[in-house]
């Protein structure tokens, strides 16, 4: 894998919009803050409370002056110089745990291995939306960012009041201050041993400029990245209690299946067994999983339920709802489509589908809840910790103040984690059973019970002058989703619409959530448009983006490719990009096709990615090559199958996911915008390796390929990378 990153020219920033987060609230004063963390100095961030009372729905004003009310995120530097950072976000694997705390180090001024990173729980930390659609850098890294910086204006303070002098001499590093004119230094601890400082972030903070950077911008190992490979590391899975039993859930015979008896007198012989009946909740609990897996396979079920779609019948649904076009959700239009259409000297329509895809985690849905009167505290893996507490709280009809979550760093969740199943199964154990209780899902529950990503049709309809100006541009998603749906190239005439479809299976987020789909379609119809004029995909593209950022990253990505020199026979190129959560991506791959046999392998593949200032390199060109390597998955065989209410290839022996052999050298070019503020990348990456490999297969063996997963079908894989039930 090799990995270059570009300085690039600055350009005018592009103007764009940032949702601010929600109003924080917090139940905790700082008296107790203090007597949690020892003395020190608390920073915190405040939002007005106009905008408190507006977004929280209620008129009520804090009871009490102490108590933090409406937090966006807070910091605390212990006498012992430890600086305890709290933040409601999840560590899932993507190392924004480091990324943060580089944040923090630079505007502090001390080193990363100072900092200790308190995430994802309900009663320390801050309140979040969760973690997901790439909001953590551009929104929780700048405000960590701004809750340091006051720190260090805190610190500074104190430092010229001790030594009555100005600040203008104060020089702060590795965690002391320094007065320039006499040399005396003192620790930021030496500042608060035995004193309580309380210190609110101002409205304007001032930032160090990435240009400066000193520790964000430099690739950093990964904070606790020993516990991780040593196996010290605990996920949820691996947490325990005294005395805590293990639970099993009794599952649906198929989706939306009611529960018509259930005989559970065998099961409830075995010595120590619980079972537990609520509706069509059926479950156990025992003292060890495997004797909870005997008490749930002992149990004689009848269950109910009506004839559902397939895989077949759900197109077929899709391609009617298509046919009869009815409704849709209010999309992007501007100018006339049917002008553009009418002007046109070439007009294209054609359809687009993808599959339901499996987020396949590393670690399935695992959880530990435990009773204390009516408190409830779960352990669980998740990427919104305080939309579980609020299900728990739901669920219990219970006050949330009584309900706490507590994330572990979690195996992976991909968008998979947003809801709390797996909390609510294990709390509703507990509770029956009256001791601390643990359950986790296995591969095959995770494959079945878990949402998927949501399968699609869609429809473009286009038209285009002979000189290869796009004229008019119709895009049609049914059911995939409306993420990526505008397009981002310059098209006086389009309308873009998405029609929600009543779905047979349970979906929900995914890595880049739609806008894999609708990258798919429009950037493989961008060839289709490009080769009816006989022009250079690359030509094309340009010819019809006014966008600097995506045209850099796509002219950065062909440079480093090679795009346009002369290929090996049989060797086809592809190209596939696009804008999505504020990143600019472009994808090139090259593969190679067997005519005879039409076994196809991908060779190379070059991505060029823009985020605006890069915060950690390595940790940046991670997330680009894995996004790739995922991104295979989805576009070459990945496909849930599914009949009458039952998954068919619920476990890895028979969903196909990447292997080691099916990796090819991955190349990724950064483009280091230190002009503009740092945004997420967790998702943008993956839009662009479907569409260019669709299009390099089309460049290689003349066959267009227009469904995700693009194989089988008329190509296949090499042998040795077939799939080994």
């Amino acid at each position: 894998m090799k990995t270059e990153i570009v300085e690039t020219i600055p350009q005018e920033p592009e103007r764009y919009e940032l949702r601010e987060t929600p109003t924080y609230r917090f139940e905790a004063s700082r008296r107790e803050f203090f007597k949690l963390l020892g003395s020190g100095l608390l920073v915190i961030s405040a939002l007005p409370n106009a905008q408190a009372v507006q977004e929280s729905g209620t008129s009520k004003k804090p009871s009490s002056p102490d108590l933090l009310t409406d937090i966006a995120g807070w910091l605390h530097i212990g006498e012992g110089g430890t600086v305890s950072v709290f933040t409601g976000k999840a560590e899932m694997g993507q190392n924004i745990r480091t990324s943060l705390s580089q944040a923090v180090a630079e505007e502090l001024h001390v080193r990363v291995d100072c900092i200790r990173m308190v995430m994802g729980d309900t009663q320390l930390t801050p309140f979040d939306m969760g973690t997901f659609g790439s909001r953590t850098t551009p929104v929780m890294n700048l405000q960590l960012r701004k809750v340091a910086a006051a720190a260090l204006a805190a610190l500074l303070d104190m430092a010229a009041a001790q030594w009555q002098v100005g600040h203008e001499n104060l020089q702060a590093a590795n965690g002391e201050i320094r007065h320039r004119e006499t040399n005396r230094s003192i620790s930021y601890a030496g500042l608060l041993k035995g004193r309580e400082f309380t210190q609110t972030v101002p409205a304007e903070e001032k930032l160090t400029a990435p240009c400066s950077w000193k520790i964000a911008g430099q690739s950093t190992r990964k904070m606790d990245g020993r516990d991780f490979v040593t196996g010290k590391h605990r996920y949820p899975s691996d947490q325990k209690l005294p005395a805590m039993l293990h639970g099993k859930i009794v599952r649906q015979a198929s989706f939306n299946a009611s529960l018509v008896s259930a005989d559970t007198g065998a099961a409830e012989k075995i010595p120590g067994v619980t079972v537990v009946r609520d509706g069509n909740f059926l479950g156990v609990t025992a003292a060890d999983p495997a004797t909870s897996a005997r008490a749930a396979n002992a149990i004689k079920v009848e269950w109910k339920s009506e004839p559902q779609l397939s895989n077949g019948g759900f197109l077929e649904a899709l391609k009617k709802a298509a046919r009869e076009r009815a409704g849709g959700e209010p999309g992007y239009e501007t100018g006339s489509v049917e002008d553009g259409l009418k002007n046109a000297d070439h007009r294209l329509q054609q359809s687009y589908t993808v599959e339901y895809i499996a987020h396949a985690p590393l670690e399935p849905r695992a959880a530990v809840a435990e009773w204390s009167g009516e408190n409830l505290t779960v352990w669980t893996g998740s990427q919104r910790p305080f939309g579980v507490r609020t299900e728990l709280a739901e669920a219990f009809r219970i006050p949330e103040s009584r309900v706490r979550v507590i994330l572990p760093d979690t195996g992976s969740g991909y968008g998979g984690k947003h809801t709390g199943e797996a909390a609510i199964e294990a709390a509703r154990l507990a509770r029956a059973a009256k001791k601390p209780v643990k359950l986790v899902w296995t591969r095959e529950e995770e494959f079945s019970w878990a949402y998927f990503r949501p399968g699609g049709l869609i429809e473009v309809t286009s038209g285009i002058s002979k000189d290869g100006k796009i004229t008019a541009w119709e895009f049609h998603n049914y059911n995939s989703g409306n993420a990526g749906i505008r397009s981002y190239y310059n098209i006086p005439n389009q309308r873009s619409v998405f029609h929600e479809v009543e779905s047979p299976l349970r979906q929900g987020s995914y890595r880049g959530l739609a806008a894999t789909a609708n990258h798919f379609a429009r950037e493989v119809h961008m060839n289709e448009l490009a080769h009816a004029v006989g022009m250079d995909a690359l030509e094309f593209r340009l010819k019809n983006l006014d966008n600097q950022r995506l045209r850099n990253v796509f002219t950065a990505g062909a440079e480093k490719f090679g795009w346009g020199k002369p290929k090996a026979a049989n060797r086809g190129q592809g190209m596939g990009g696009g804008y999505e959560k504020l990143g600019n991506v472009a994808t090139f791959v090259e593969v190679a096709v067997n005519p005879g046999t039409k076994v196809i392998k991908i060779l190379r593949v070059v991505t060029a990615f823009e985020c605006g200032a890069v915060v950690n390199p390595d940790g940046l060109r991670n997330q680009v090559e894995g996004a790739n390597i995922m991104g295979l998955g989805g576009a070459l065989f990945e496909a849930v199958q599914f009949e009458n209410g039952r998954v068919l290839n619920g476990r890895f022996s028979k969903y196909r996911l990447p292997r080691f052999s099916d990796v090819p050298a991955i190349e990724t070019v950064l483009l280091d915008r230190k002009d503009l503020r740092p945004v997420g990348a967790g998702e943008a990456p993956i839009v662009g390796i479907a569409p260019a490999i669709s299009n390099a297969i089309f460049d290689a063996a003349g066959i267009r390929l227009r469904a995700l997963p693009l194989l089988p079908g008329n190509m296949k894989l090499p042998p040795e990378t077939g799939n080994k039930a």
